[in-house]
């Protein structure tokens, strides 16, 4: 079927194989429905920088579902689908889930593979899950993981049946999280989060005290750095792997007498504003004189940030944050002022650079909309780690009181 990436530069093309992650799922008998609107390659967070529509967020048709994978976060919340997959490169799985008041799910770096998948920034993209419940998303990722030799960079490491760890668990125990340590990021609690997101994710942490968790707070001090450090690297790969979009080998050609006026119109025509921008920024960053500047020291940051995160999780078996600063803000709000947008990154983006798998699954709501507006949880874990991530956010999910995370207008019906 026609696969765009939300790029007018490749309307109507169809590619000649299926996604590895998609071939697996029909191979299970898994029905594929459709396409989901996203942000051009994945270049933002609202699915506003798409060159065909704005999805609409299925709680406030007035907002936007975040993004970039935000259509396929509508389509589950919209009950559209049972699960979708989307693409993760800084949080565009988690940030959407978050928006939108379903469960999304990072994989960890090589889990799953990247064949398939339109490139963004190849060291920090990852296929991801999203789902009505922690349960449909396991199974989901069951279906997809593993290694493929058409992907270098997919792990060999064994693929646990992340359904048994949610069925085996047992609800009788007054206390099933007994023991469990979770470190909650003070950074993500901190100046520049809504205080109803932290009220929110305040109260997630009570219940899983009440669950048997021992919860305290661990401060990462490499925290901020990981947003200027994602847009430098993410940016350089980008404007590396969308070279290949010249208008030559598939896509829209425009009429050229020589070949630099070819590549020049083809792009020109057809990427959108937030892509030319991108790439931009990645060129120069990657140019003579600014590299060790700025890639290079982005590289360095991606370290440190790897060993904080290491250092926590050695003494934590989980942390947790908000998955974003807010709910789901506006149509239109954020679209002129780019800096902002980035900024609702800052929860998610360290993740990617770390390589480890996060859960989102929506745990209150705040003020907004005719019913309110759902908040999410991110769940953070060691490399390789979803089944505990699965384990603890079902467990987290189902003995969550008085919240059910249907959107009013899908609940009516």
């Amino acid at each position: 079927m026609p696969s765009t990436g939300g790029s007018r530069v490749l309307d109507g093309y169809r590619p000649p194989f299926d996604a590895t992650a998609v071939r697996k799922i029909k191979e299970q008998g898994g029905i594929i429905v459709g396409k989901t609107n996203l942000d051009e390659f994945g270049m933002g967070s609202t699915t506003e920088a798409s060159a065909y529509q704005v999805t609409a967020n299925p709680w406030d048709v007035s907002r936007v579902p975040g993004g970039s994978s935000g259509g396929s976060a509508a389509a589950v919340s919209a009950r559209q689908c049972m699960v979708s997959l989307g693409s993760d490169t800084g949080g565009s799985v988690r940030q959407p889930a978050s928006f939108c008041g379903v469960v999304g799910l990072k994989p960890t770096y090589g889990r799953v593979s990247r064949f398939g998948l339109m490139a963004y920034a190849s060291s920090l993209d990852v296929i991801g899950c999203f789902g009505s419940s922690v349960a449909d998303a396991g199974i989901l990722l069951h279906a997809i993981s593993g290694h493929d030799r058409l992907d270098a960079t997919s792990s060999k490491q064994e693929v646990p049946d992340f359904t048994s760890l949610i069925s085996s668990i047992n609800f009788s125990e007054s206390k099933p999280l007994k023991g469990l340590r979770v470190g909650l990021i003070r950074e993500t609690i901190d100046e520049g989060v809504d205080n109803g997101v932290i009220t929110v994710i305040r109260g997630a942490a009570s219940h899983l005290e009440e669950l048997g968790c021992s919860v305290s707070e661990v401060s990462l001090p490499s925290f901020s750095l990981g947003l200027p450090s994602y847009y430098i690297l993410a940016s350089s790969e980008s404007s590396s792997n969308l070279s290949r979009y010249d208008g030559v080998r598939y896509g829209n050609q425009a009429a050229a007498d020589e070949l630099n006026s070819l590549y020049g119109d083809s792009r020109a025509k057809g990427f959108g504003n937030e892509v030319k921008m991108r790439i931009l920024m990645g060129t120069y960053a990657l140019s003579a004189g600014y590299y060790d500047a700025y890639y290079k020291r982005a590289q360095q940051v991606r370290t440190i940030i790897r060993k904080s995160f290491k250092t926590a999780l050695d003494e934590h078996d989980i942390l947790i944050s908000p998955a974003s600063p807010s709910a789901a803000y506006k149509i239109g709000e954020k679209k002129n002022d780019p800096l902002a947008m980035y900024a609702g990154d800052i929860m998610t983006v360290n993740v990617n650079l770390a390589g480890l798998p996060a859960l989102v699954l929506p745990c209150g709501f705040v003020e907004g909309g005719s019913a309110g507006l759902p908040v999410g949880l991110q769940m953070i874990g060691a490399a390789f780690d979803e089944g505990k991530l699965l384990k603890v956010g079902h467990i987290f999910e189902q003995t969550l009181k008085n919240s059910r995370f249907v959107p009013p207008l899908i609940a009516d019906e």
